[in-house]
């Protein structure tokens, strides 16, 4: 099984960390299961690119397990580009903005 190299873009590492505090304020330890489920789900992603559908011309979407999150990313042949870590509520064509 190979591992794609993988880029996330600042914007949504920026998605990420704001994410966390959210759930931390809420509850500690709870912004620390997020980023495990964020790791799980990037993880799962880097071993098995094409299983999630294209969302948008060459874009997928994977869905985050336990939070209404969900990771927007592109697969370039040995690489994975995430572009967005959006909540399920926003709008979704706000992540639409982020692409090149």
């Amino acid at each position: 099984m190979v591992l794609r190299n993988l880029i996330i873009l600042p914007k949504a590492e920026q998605d990420v960390t704001q994410a966390y505090i959210w759930y931390e304020e809420r509850e500690l330890g709870l912004g620390e299961e997020f980023l495990r489920c964020v790791d799980a789900c990037i993880q799962f992603i880097r071993r098995n690119p094409k299983i999630y559908q294209v969302v948008y011309q060459s874009y997928r979407r994977a869905v985050i397990r336990r939070f209404p999150y969900v990771v927007f990313y592109e697969h370039l042949d040995t690489t994975i580009i995430v572009y967005a870590v959006f909540h399920c509520s926003q709008d979704p064509k706000k992540w639409r903005s982020r692409l090149p």
